[in-house]
């Protein structure tokens, strides 16, 4: 457990100073000007006092009892300072030193080292090269941390290994007047982890939503398995950092191309139930909706204005975002044309107009509260000189404290003619945003992680009919043989052991043999070059489309021997399929989480538009139905001028079964099925490629 981190009984801090501009006397600082509830004991050989608190000598003159020491001092003095804390019982190490592992094997060496010895005393170490904790509790107030943000308490709690964007989020907060709860930027993370913080702040009561940068994952699956048990308990809100980084990673196949290079992490989020971000304001906004408004049963939101180009663009933000405006019910309606100015605009947005007064905002609120029609309500308030909107906060507030919908507020004002509303509306506990943008963002975050709660249950589908043993066999001949290929005749035998299916085929070695294995398999056919070293064979004339008998398979094949110098050509002979609509099912191995499946258009159209979506394994049949809602062109999936419809759910049962063959089959690197051919009533694998790690 980590309760005596985050909430210490007493502090110690080895290399406390005297100097004023020194980490070591910062903490000390911190520490006193933020209340801290416990003893401080600043250690230091030379000092006899630091900050009028008396200083001590080293940790073994402290008295008994303490849970955390800040060790500020040189890298190369760490391990006996460890060695030290554990003799007196020290519960947890927080070093803000750097010189460690980041900067090369020596320190790395002695990283190493203090760790061993941490852990032969029961020591947990929280950094190094790290700024520390905040609890902003009022039984506690610790803030060992060197940094100067001052947070009000709060709900918000805040988890990152960056520590200078975790306090560039944490001083949006103050600057808005948004109090937090938990601070922790942990630095290089050699013990206590993301996950180990994510789950404790999952289990604090004090903590409603929870905020996280992430630059990388040292531990993906545990990640994404701590992070799936915390987001079903509370909302976690993430930023990734990188995304664009050049290019994409290089691979053999479609599927290697169109993955982007953190692909990864945006599954895991997705999977867990965590609501990303793109843009840190955007996070920062939600997190404070999040912070004191309940979660919305729905998208529907109703917006009630004193001004109406504001409320247009609000309407715009959200409408794009996946939120809808219904219009008034005819009871509301009736309701507030009684209760407003008959100049009043009544419908979504409800305009009451400059003049509008306190009443008129408390009908509004109250109606739309009322109205069955409505999930949550947008107020857009601007701060006349000529109406009393200390007033109308005040009825805001009294609406927003029956947490009955979320509410979120633009409040349009200058805050220093108008500090006394500023100030009601914040210890309301109404969040506010200055721009109708901000606050339209803010409340479609609260309607995304609604949609994210009722997802329907990603439960994997099992399977009685698959031969795995078969599969296992398969894999077992190409990697004795020394290859990290399948040939074609592999790769299909693999599918259909696992009953995805696939045109009918058949390989053979001369042009003869493939003129034989059109008229057993039926004409038209397709005749496609095979061998080990031909990939994207249809740019280079090694896919003949259509051929309707015996001779045009044989000249074809004869061409192909001409045209494809290699030792292993052979011909694959298969049913031609015309009138399917073109898709690509794939996969691509994740270190330490499986596959990411994808699926997208397909045949040559996958490399043009790169329409495709992701997901990790297990890929439940729930998950699949998503995939397919996923892409841009998901509009042909249900036909499009004339053209039929494709079988939905011949494609979610061939993702459900592919990704178990992956599960099954780990060692297999990257996937193409490309393209599977779509109907109105099946689904068929037309092309397959598949590569071993």
């Amino acid at each position: 457990m980590l309760d005596s981190l985050f909430r210490p009984r007493s502090v110690a801090v080895i290399g406390a100073s005297t100097k004023e501009l020194s980490i070591g006397n910062r903490v000390i600082k911190n520490l006193m000007d933020f209340g801290f509830t416990g003893p401080i004991y600043p250690i230091n050989p030379n000092a006899d006092e630091i900050r009028g608190l008396k200083a001590y000598k080293s940790i073994l003159d402290c008295p008994d009892g303490i849970d955390v020491v800040h060790m500020v001092i040189p890298a190369k003095f760490v391990p006996q300072a460890v060695d030290d804390c554990g003799k007196k019982g020290v519960k947890h190490i927080i070093i803000n030193s750097g010189g460690f592992a980041e900067t090369g094997p020596e320190g790395e060496a002695i990283q190493k080292d203090f760790l061993e010895r941490a852990r032969r005393h029961g020591i947990r170490i929280f950094g190094p090269n790290c700024q520390g904790i905040i609890n902003t509790d009022p039984a506690i107030r610790a803030y060992c941390n060197f940094t100067f943000t001052r947070p009000e308490p709060g709900f918000i709690s805040i988890v990152a290994l960056s520590g200078g964007v975790a306090e560039v989020i944490h001083q949006a907060f103050a600057q808005m007047g948004v109090g937090t709860r938990i601070y922790a930027s942990n630095g290089n993370a050699v013990d206590v982890t993301i996950p180990e913080i994510l789950d404790y702040l999952g289990r604090d009561e004090g903590t409603r939503v929870i905020v996280t940068y992430v630059e990388g994952l040292r531990d993906p699956a545990n990640f994404l398995k701590v992070a799936s048990e915390v987001a079903a308990r509370k909302p976690v809100l993430a930023m990734k950092a990188g995304r664009t980084k050049e290019g994409a990673r290089a691979a053999a196949s479609h599927t290697g191309g169109l993955a982007k290079e953190d692909i990864a992490t945006d599954l895991i989020f997705d999977k867990a139930g965590i609501l990303s971000f793109r843009d840190e304001g955007h996070l920062i906004q939600a997190a404070v909706a999040f912070a004191t408004q309940p979660i919305p049963r729905g998208n529907r939101i109703g917006i009630i204005t004193n001004t109406g180009g504001p409320a247009v663009i609000a309407t715009d933000v959200l409408v794009a975002s996946g939120c809808t405006l219904p219009p008034l019910s005819a009871p509301t309606q009736e309701r507030l044309k009684t209760a407003l100015y008959a100049e009043a605009s009544v419908g979504n947005p409800v305009d009451v107009l400059a003049t509008g007064t306190a009443q008129h905002y408390r009908a509004c609120l109250e109606a739309m509260m009322d109205d069955e029609g409505f999930d949550g309500v947008f107020v857009n308030f601007v701060t006349p000189f000529f109406v009393d909107n200390e007033a109308i906060a005040r009825e805001i507030v009294a609406v927003n404290r029956e947490r009955r919908k979320p509410i979120v507020c633009n409040l349009m004002t200058d805050p220093k003619p108008w500090a006394e509303v500023v100030r009601i509306l914040r210890e309301g506990e109404v969040p506010c945003f200055p721009l109708p943008g901000e606050a339209a963002r803010a409340m479609a975050a609260l309607v995304r992680y609604r949609a994210l709660c009722e997802r329907p249950a990603r439960t994997p589908r099992s399977f009685g009919d698959l031969k795995r043993d078969k599969g296992v066999r398969i894999l077992e001949k190409a990697r004795a043989a020394g290859r990290h290929r399948l040939t074609a005749a592999e790769c299909y035998r693999l599918l259909e052991a696992y009953r995805i299916p696939v045109a009918r085929w058949k390989t053979v070695e001369t042009p003869e043999e493939a003129a034989e294995a059109a008229t057993a398999i039926g004409f038209p056919v397709v005749l496609k070059a095979d061998a080990a070293g031909l990939l994207h064979k249809s740019d280079r004339g090694g896919v003949v489309l259509d051929l309707g008998s015996p001779s045009a398979v044989k000249r074809a094949a004869q061409q192909m021997k001409k045209d494809f110098d290699e030792p292993d050509l052979r011909f694959l002979v298969q049913k031609f399929l015309p009138g399917g609509l073109e898709l690509i099912l794939g996969a691509k191995a994740e270190e330490g989480l499986g596959h990411a499946v994808v699926f997208g258009l397909g045949g040559v159209l996958v490399e043009v538009l790169k329409d495709a979506v992701f997901a990790l394994t297990p890929v439940s049949p729930a998950e699949a139905r998503e995939m397919l809602e996923g892409i841009r062109a998901k509009a042909l999936l249900d036909g499009v001028r004339g053209r039929p419809g494709v079988d939905r759910e011949a494609l979610v049962e061939m993702i459900a079964r592919l990704s178990q063959l992956l599960i099954d089959h780990p060692e297999i690197q990257e996937m193409d099925l490309n393209p599977v051919l779509a109907f109105a009533d099946r689904a068929v694998a037309a092309d397959v490629r598949i590569s071993l790690r």
